[in-house]
């Protein structure tokens, strides 16, 4: 068997062992992909300051994000069509990070559904929440997040209208998935995969299928979910929202400093430095490159986590000490998923905890608290220099 030390090791499993249209639609952005790829890069320029002869003893990676005890700063984020990467995939993600400690948001358009989820664990996730035409949808939708018992709200505002991602188009991407000439062909090769998914839960979209009425198969499904998206969504949509949820709410996809303010104004208990993991707006700024305006738009009067890039332990924490109170991982757990089911995410989560401590350790910190800027090496101009 071999040895897994990296996130890396665990995507090289999971592309062997997942059918192609999948492992497309993780690994893929819009467009060029080129946010998607400087998601990651970015992290590259930002340099770590090696200090010595300091007590690297009694070390803790713990934290918490909106007010929730966390075992280092870090959440599962929501990925649609996670039960089509392993058989019951976010059963086994949600389990995952609630034995490790650390969050779990499901998304609206997963494949196993609230109820499920909430049925398998013990302790509440956080729901995802995509705004729809159908009001009616949505309100229940909210309400079964209330009954689940759900601690969180994750509002996504980048997802109006669908960015076009070219992998997708073309492998004909659907849950269960199309039986072309070219897919069944790719299957045979994936038999480990297939007899899982034979027993699993479900194998559609468990928090629609059964709740909208005329959706019967994928293709009606399809047609509805790329029509439903709602694309008169603004902040008065968001603040009635919160409004009737009631409780915590997140706000995600927020990449600019006057959209930051906004959420602000709305009472959001935090907000998601996020570019949708670079599949919506090609050419937009990296999260990572985005975070300081935005931190400096909104000070410490809301939390600010960070969402895309995120492949290591010492992206973590260089995320942490540019002022982000937490981050949020979804390749990087899906890659373990694919690879090894529940325990590729704890494997997953165990390497960038390892990572985040002893980078964290060779910086001279020993707590989470402890963490800021000074630990860093950041280009003059980072955030970029633009004309106005």
């Amino acid at each position: 068997m071999a040895v897994i030390t990296c996130i890396d090791d665990l995507k090289r499993i999971y592309q062997r062992r997942v059918p192609k249209m999948f492992f497309d639609y993780a690994e893929s952005g819009s467009w060029t992909e080129q946010t998607f790829r400087e998601n990651s890069s970015d992290f590259e320029d930002i340099y770590l300051r090696q200090r010595v002869a300091v007590d690297m003893s009694g070390r803790s990676t713990a934290s918490q994000m909106i007010g929730q005890d966390v075992a280092m700063p870090v959440a599962l984020a929501p990925v649609g069509l996670t039960g089509m990467q392993c058989a019951d995939g976010e059963i086994k993600a949600a389990r995952a990070a609630e034995k490790f400690g650390v969050p779990f948001t499901l998304s609206t358009m997963s494949i196993n559904s609230i109820e499920e989820v909430a049925a398998a664990t013990s302790k509440p996730f956080w729901f995802q929440l995509y705004t729809m035409t159908d009001d009616d949808f949505v309100s229940r939708l909210i309400e079964r997040a209330r009954a689940a018992k759900c601690s969180a709200l994750v509002i996504t505002l980048d997802l109006q209208i669908l960015g076009q991602r070219h992998k997708d188009l073309k492998n004909g991407l659907s849950a269960p998935p199309k039986l072309t000439p070219g897919t069944v062909a790719n299957l045979m090769t994936k038999w480990r995969w297939g007899i899982e998914m034979l027993g699993a839960t479900r194998r559609n979209f468990g928090n629609i299928v059964g709740h909208v009425e005329g959706i019967s198969d994928a293709q009606d499904l399809g047609v509805w979910t790329t029509e439903s998206f709602d694309p008169t969504l603004d902040w008065d949509k968001i603040a009635k929202i919160k409004e009737a949820w009631g409780g915590k709410v997140i706000l995600k996809g927020i990449l600019d400093a006057e959209d930051a303010k906004m959420a602000l104004k709305v009472g959001a208990d935090a907000i998601i430095v996020s570019n949708h993991g670079g599949r919506q707006l090609d050419g937009a700024l990296s999260s990572i490159r985005a975070l300081p305006s935005i931190l400096e738009a909104v000070g410490d009067e809301v939390e600010v986590h960070l969402d895309g890039g995120i492949r290591s332990g010492q992206d973590v924490l260089k995320a942490v000490a540019m002022g982000a109170k937490g981050t949020y991982i979804g390749r990087s757990f899906v890659y373990g998923l694919g690879a090894m089911g529940e325990a590729g995410v704890t494997k997953a989560l165990e390497i960038l905890k390892n990572e985040m401590d002893i980078s964290m350790a060779l910086c001279g910190r020993r707590r989470i608290d402890e963490l800021g800027r000074d630990i860093l090496l950041v280009p003059e101009g980072f955030e970029g220099r633009w004309q106005s």
